[in-house]
């Protein structure tokens, strides 16, 4: 999949600036629709390869909630996420040449759970300058769960909780804005723009890729984070009493007893 590498719009640059997100439009309808085959790719891989997939318990069952490290094994997806458009945008709202340091799909399938309040920074190890976005694959709406975001709030780290995330008590005290997204848009957002998002409570999947980019001049450091997460999993197997995918403990799904 090729997308031409436009720039963003002083409007645009200036939004993410003082806001910390700010919401493009880069694939057509037919690139969606390509993006769409490609997820349904990945979605139906089994557990046997070096990709990582992650589960949770839903009452409608055990369902697929994750899958990440996928770029190596997906060349269209490869081309999508480490060239063209996407890489040109992160690089203009870093100020400098970006890489990407980490690929996930989250799937929030029909009755999957949400993400509580975080800023994504404290999970990120090795890197001080990058940038995420949520490419939606499917319509996110509020009924399924579309990202919640606190403008202007980008600057600096909120005090965390023991599971990494935002304590309810500040949270509550901060103004969220529903994100809502028609399917091919792009929401960019800081990886100190504190975020969250609610349960998908519809009938309706509401799937989407977050790349991760980190500015070049601290490295390429992809294996390195993978390697760092897979050590931490290992070490933590069995500890948490929500399904653990993250280096915070902020997914609320529940875990997959056997």
């Amino acid at each position: 999949m090729t997308i031409s590498s436009p720039r963003l719009s002083e409007q645009q640059c200036a939004h993410f600036a003082e806001q910390g997100w700010v919401l493009t439009a880069l694939l057509d309808a037919t690139q969606t629709t390509q993006l769409r085959q490609s997820i349904d790719d990945v979605q139906s891989w089994s557990d046997d390869g070096e990709w990582m997939h992650h589960y949770e318990l839903t009452d409608l069952g055990v369902r697929r909630c994750r899958t990440e490290y996928f770029t190596p094994f997906h060349p269209t997806l490869k081309a999508l996420l480490c060239g063209g458009a996407m890489v040109s945008v992160a690089s203009e709202l870093l100020g400098e040449p970006a890489v990407l340091y980490k690929e996930k799909i989250n799937y929030k399938l029909a009755g999957g759970a949400g993400w509580e309040p975080h800023q994504d920074a404290p999970a990120y190890p090795f890197i001080d300058l990058h940038v995420s976005c949520m490419i939606a694959v499917d319509d996110a709406t509020t009924d399924n769960g579309c990202l919640e975001v606190v403008s202007g709030l980008h600057h600096e780290l909120i005090p965390t909780d023991a599971r990494g995330c935002i304590p309810n008590d500040i949270a509550a005290t901060l103004d969220w804005v529903p994100v809502p997204l028609q399917a091919g848009q792009t929401l960019w957002f800081h990886s100190r723009t504190p975020h969250r998002s609610g349960d998908n409570t519809s009938a309706r999947d509401r799937r989407a890729i977050y790349p991760t980019y980190n500015a070049a001049s601290e490295g390429d450091l992809r294996e390195e984070y993978y390697a760092a997460k897979r050590g931490e999993f290992a070490r933590s197997h069995g500890q948490h009493d929500r399904v653990q995918i993250s280096l915070i403990d902020d997914f609320r799904g529940r875990p997959v007893t056997k």
